[in-house]
Parts: structure tokens; C-alpha cells; sequence
């Protein structure tokens, strides 16, 4: 079969091949930065890095997400999803290369790479979704959402033992993960070929009115922003303040596990009950709801903070599909939903990167952990509200 034909075949588009490689790419999408964390300190240790340039490490990608996510949509509705997300697994691919080449400069500038390819993907995959499966949008974000949450979770496990088989440490566990990205590189070639008719569609969208000048935009994007903001900043300052609660490291990473898992099992469960509901305001309120309590909860009474975190799971796990939902639910057509998809990112990932420095440092001024908590809560009840905003039924 050519390139042309199969490019044209909108049966072939949807069949089970196609999805998972939709499912390919996504799990591409977590690991080459979740894989980092627990070899951060054999990273700085290789190159005598300071503590603060080796957090710039974990830094960076969000960055580069909020910086690259509205050129990305452009990318995509100017050259077509398919060629636009392989050069994005391209640039994972050598990027992953170059970070485990040998120096210093080769270990920021492959970070930034890959980092640039994961933010071009991330705004792709969506409008993806909503061109090739319409009528089955919110179970396939769902189902990209959670191989995103179950790939990152087992690079997390299983690096720090494969950087212990053999001499070469770090750059082997990291090394790992460029095979399904290789795979993934590959699989995409006979999709690259775009028919004339498709490309003359993307030219000749309607769906004009960008989502920057609408308020509906901004309440997608809001959304985005807070879920995201609270997340990366239980993942990165949990340990330590449950350190100074009284709860060992090993509990605390523990815990960390399970508010992970419990966020999986949320996006497969919200991924059932979004294909019921006429709009998304009560399903975004109470996964905002779930957020406010747990980070009240971690306020109020951290000696229960694996309860907290399981709260704070079923929250998180349920916002993720849902925001990710609204791209192509709140959009006309799957041009429109990139540039959404493409607002969203560039702010919610821009908040999200303040959110753990906003954090850290507000306890070093306060002395304590209360006032950054009280920050997060007002966080949190922000997203109830822009989630109810979000959810109502209507399109950009």
C-alpha cells in the first residue's frame, strides 16, 4: 500500500494500529523527564553540579512547554499533526542522545531538545484525537492521559536499578527509554505522506476566532494552569514538608507512589464518566473540590497526609482528562482545538514552572510551612471556579 493511499484511508486512520500509535507517542511523552528525578543527584555528582543548576534540570522542561506550546500549534496546522509530531519524536530522539553523550553542555543542550519536542507533542495529540476519533474524544484523552501517568511512574521505579547494572550508571537508565522512541519514529513514516484535499481543509478552516481573545479560552487555560501548578508542586515539595511533619523519607516516597497510582485509576474512571455528561461543570467542580480538601487536610492535619494525597489523587488524575477533554470539546474542529490545546499548555505550564519556586520560597521567608499551603488552598479553590466556567456546554 503507498504512502498516498494509506494517508487517505480514513478506516486505516482509526484502526487499532493507529491508536496505539497514538498510545506510542504519548508514553514518550512523561519518561524522558520522569526518569531524571531519581538519578538527579548521580547527575550533578558526574558533573559537580551546585544543587540549585541541578534543579534548573527539572526546571527547564516546563519552560520550554510553556515557551513552544503556541508555536507548536501553528506548526501543526501549517504543516500537518502527523509531520509536525514526527519531527517532535525526532527531536525527543536526538535530544535523548545528546543528553547521555559525555559533557556538560551536551547534558543542557539535549535536555532543551527533547524538552522542545515533548512541549510540540503535548500540543499535537490532542487535536489529533478530536480530528481522528470525533465521536470518542474524551475515552482516547483518557486512555493518552493514562499512558502518560503509568509510563512516567514505571521510569520513576525502575531507574535507579538500571543505573545499577553497570558502569555506565545514569546514561544507561536514560538510555533505556529512547527505544520507544525510536519505535515510535519509525511507526509514524507511512503516515507522513498528507493528501492535497487535507491540506487544502487546514488551509480553508473556519473556526477563526482565537481562543486568546475569548473568555472561554482563558477559563480553559486558567484550569489548566491551576491542576497543573498544584501538581508539580506536591511532587516536588511533598517529601520535605513531610519530612518536617514527622514522616520519614520512605513513607513520604511511598506516599508519592500511591497519590500517583490513585491519579491513574481517576483518569480511567473520569474517562467513563465524561462520555456520559451533557457538560463538565460538575465533574470539574468536584475534582477541584477533591484538591481544595486534601491541600486543607495537609494544612489542618498532615498526620493523615496519606489520605490527603489519595484526595488529592482522585482530583488530579480526574482534572488531567478533563482539561485535556476540554481542548477538543470546547473547539469547532481539530485546527481550532490545537490552538487552544496550544494556549492552554504555554499557560498553564508557565504557572505550573512558578508554582514550586513561589512555594520554596514563601517558606523560606514565612519560616514554615502554613503560608505556601494557604497559597496552594487559594490556588485550589481558584481552579473550583474556573472549572465551572470551563465546563459549561459551549464552544469558542
Amino acid at each position: 500500500m503507498t504512502h498516498t493511499a494509506l494517508s487517505a484511508n480514513p478506516a486505516l486512520r482509526r484502526s487499532g494500529f493507529f491508536l496505539f500509535l497514538l498510545l506510542l507517542t504519548a508514553a514518550n511523552l512523561r519518561t524522558p523527564i520522569t526518569a531524571v528525578g531519581p538519578v538527579l543527584e548521580n547527575i550533578r555528582l558526574t558533573f559537580g553540579l551546585s544543587a540549585s543548576a541541578a534543579g534548573v534540570i527539572n526546571f527547564l522542561p516546563l519552560l520550554m512547554f510553556a515557551t513552544l506550546a503556541p508555536p507548536a500549534a501553528w506548526f501543526g496546522n501549517r504543516f500537518g499533526l502527523e509531520r509536525s509530531l514526527w519531527g517532535a519524536l525526532l527531536l525527543i530522539t536526538l535530544g535523548s542522545i545528546l543528553r547521555i553523550s559525555g559533557s556538560e553542555y551536551a547534558l543542557w543542550a539535549g535536555t532543551i531538545i527533547l524538552s522542545s519536542g515533548i512541549a510540540a507533542a503535548n500540543v499535537l495529540l490532542p487535536p489529533l484525537i478530536k480530528r481522528d476519533f470525533t465521536e470518542h474524544t474524551a475515552r482516547y484523552v483518557g486512555l493518552y492521559a493514562m499512558t502518560m501517568a503509568i509510563t512516567a511512574s514505571i521510569a520513576s521505579g525502575v531507574v535507579v536499578p538500571l543505573a545499577e547494572l553497570s558502569s555506565a550508571g545514569w546514561r544507561l537508565s536514560l538510555a533505556v527509554w529512547l527505544v520507544p522512541a525510536i519505535v515510535a519514529l519509525l511507526a509514524w513514516l507511512p503516515y507522513l505522506k498528507k493528501p492535497a484535499s487535507q491540506a487544502k481543509n487546514s488551509a480553508n478552516s473556519t473556526s477563526t476566532r482565537s481562543p486568546w481573545r475569548a473568555a472561554l479560552g482563558w477559563q480553559v487555560s486558567l484550569f489548566m494552569a491551576c491542576q497543573s501548578l498544584v501538581f508539580y508542586t506536591l511532587i516536588g515539595w511533598f517529601t520535605p514538608f513531610a519530612q518536617d511533619s514527622g514522616i520519614s523519607q520512605l513513607e513520604a516516597g511511598g506516599m508519592l507512589f500511591v497519590y500517583q497510582i490513585v491519579a491513574i485509576v481517576s483518569n480511567l474512571a473520569c474517562m467513563s464518566a465524561l462520555k456520559k455528561m451533557r457538560d463538565q461543570r460538575a465533574i470539574g467542580f468536584l475534582a477541584s473540590l477533591s484538591i481544595f480538601v486534601a491541600v486543607a487536610g495537609l494544612l489542618i492535619a498532615p498526620n493523615y497526609a496519606l489520605l490527603w494525597l489519595i484526595l488529592a489523587g482522585l482530583g488530579a488524575g480526574a482534572s488531567m482528562v478533563i482539561c485535556l477533554s476540554l481542548f477538543n470539546l470546547r473547539t469547532h474542529d481539530h485546527l481550532q482545538a490545537s490552538k487552544l490545546s496550544g494556549m492552554a499548555q504555554c499557560v498553564g505550564y508557565g504557572l505550573a514552572a512558578l508554582g514550586p519556586l513561589c512555594f520554596g520560597l514563601l517558606h523560606d521567608v514565612s519560616g514554615n510551612w502554613q503560608w505556601p499551603l494557604v497559597l496552594l488552598l487559594v490556588i485550589a479553590a481558584l481552579q473550583m471556579v474556573v472549572a465551572t466556567l470551563a465546563g459549561r456546554a459551549r464552544v469558542i
